[in-house]
């Protein structure tokens, strides 16, 4: 990536931007490739979710994630570039179209301001192959139109654009200067939520599920694998077409300590949710993880919930699922040259409606180690799929019937640095048309019993459902 030195907030004229886009095309021309042009601005405060909602168009690509526990929040729509990848070599793949494009990439701005420069937003589906009628592809990339995002209280506005030799100056000029207006006084604009799902909507591919637990407990006994996580869906119908922004507000404020997401794939669909579980953060050469794996209620008292997370650290099924997350990681790691860090003991993770046993697990990074590197052999971990891997995977289409697509995939975004952070598809419903398709699985390990597995997807299904309807 070539980063110009030109200041966007002291040459912001239509004439300035003229010659700073002629000069992009005179590179174009001579590359003899189109180049992507990204130019980052500090703004005032905005909320990207808020952007978001005012300008959503179903036809547009978009993906959205806040962490308000973290102060993070970005969102991007509007694909000017995108590419799609299929197979095990996804994460290559993937990876060979970033370092491509940023190879033809022109950036000006304060690249050290937080998310600034072009971003790359992905996605990869649980499996590495679709299914005819898939949402979303096994492997999907885009650069934004634009993008907002905050970060520690600042506020950064990315418009990114491609510009080769025959593009025409004066049509991208009026864009861009049309988009530097907009963000620099934005315009909240309320949108036209349409209707809350009215009813549940029978499934004939959601199978019996305590059945299938108990097929997995028999391959269990078989040696067959040590553990598999078995998903559920139910879907939701509604009179109205479902808007796919609207039960997020309501899920960032519950689950703050929670990525809330949204990924639309251009096409009218969009997967949403509010996921517990970090997959993978990379920057300034450190790796951080966690093993997120163990499961019990919340107490309605204070003592109840104090009786339930002592009785959770003290399970020893749970804590035997955990580890089996845990030792996969730290494998993982060190095949890769990396020496996890990570403490003797899980400790608790509480949201709203459920805890969970966490092992933040930490590494330096070796040099040439990359984060689709490391992304590509941690996904996915025991703690969605199974253990190990290779016997369990193969089992879990066959034993819940329904292909998870996004469910339980890595979602998150690489900068032109090769920083980035994912985070796992769960909690989670795949919005499309009237209907929402809600996701939730459990872990299955020697001693799990088909009535408590049952209850616990009923018990993560809720915090979903409560929030389309609200």
């Amino acid at each position: 990536m070539t980063i110009l030195p030109l200041d966007p907030a002291a040459n912001s004229t239509p004439a300035a931007l003229r010659q700073f886009l002629a000069q992009c095309q005179e590179a174009a021309a001579r590359k003899g490739k189109p180049q992507l042009v990204s130019i980052s601005l500090e703004i005032d405060a905005l909320d990207p979710l808020a952007v978001l909602e005012s300008i959503f168009e179903p036809a547009e690509r978009h993906f959205y994630v806040e962490r308000p526990a973290e102060g993070l929040a970005v969102a991007g729509a509007e694909a000017v570039l995108a590419f799609e990848a299929s197979g095990p070599g996804r994460f290559a793949a993937c990876q060979r179209f970033i370092d491509e494009t940023l190879e033809n990439t022109l950036a000006v701005g304060d690249l050290k301001a937080p998310f600034a420069g072009p971003h790359f937003f992905a996605a990869f589906t649980f499996a590495d192959r679709g299914e005819p009628g898939d949402a979303f592809e096994a492997a999907g990339v885009f650069v934004p139109r634009w993008q907002v995002a905050q970060r520690d209280g600042r506020t950064v506005a990315v418009a990114n654009l491609v510009v080769a030799a025959d593009s025409p100056i004066d049509a991208l000029v009026e864009r861009v200067w049309r988009a530097h207006g907009k963000f620099g006084a934005f315009r909240y604009a309320a949108p036209e939520f349409s209707g809350r799902p009215a009813r549940i909507e029978e499934n004939p591919v959601a199978g019996d599920y305590p059945a299938a637990v108990r097929r997995a407990l028999a391959g269990i006994a078989a040696g067959d694998f040590e553990k598999i996580v078995l998903a559920r869906i139910r879907d939701l119908g509604a009179d109205e077409t479902l808007h796919p922004l609207r039960a997020l507000n309501g899920l960032r404020q519950r689950f703050g300590d929670c990525y809330a997401f949204s990924v639309a794939n251009g096409r009218g669909q969009s997967f949403i949710g509010a996921s517990p579980e970090r997959l993978l953060r990379v920057g300034e050469g450190q790796l951080l993880t966690e093993a997120l794996a163990g499961s019990a209620a919340r107490g309605t008292t204070a003592s109840g919930d104090a009786a339930l997370a002592a009785a959770l650290l003290r399970d020893e099924k749970e804590l035997r699922e955990h580890q089996l997350v845990l030792g996969f990681i730290a494998r993982v790691l060190e095949s890769l040259g990396l020496r996890p860090e990570h403490a003797a003991r899980p400790g608790l993770r509480r949201f709203a409606n459920v805890q969970h046993l966490h092992t933040a697990v930490h590494a330096a990074l070796p040099a040439g180690v990359r984060l689709l590197d490391v992304l590509a052999r941690l996904h996915p971990t025991p703690a969605v799929g199974g253990a190990p891997r290779e016997s369990a995977m193969p089992r879990i289409r066959e034993l819940e019937g329904f292909p998870r697509g996004l469910y339980a995939g890595a979602l998150g975004w690489i900068d032109s640095g090769g920083r980035g952070e994912f985070f796992v598809g769960l909690r989670s419903a795949l919005i499309d048309g009237s209907r929402a398709r809600l996701y939730a699985g459990a872990g299955i390990v020697a001693g799990s019993s088909p009535e408590g597995e049952l209850a616990e997807t009923e018990m993560k299904f809720r915090a979903m459902e409560d929030a389309l309807r609200a």
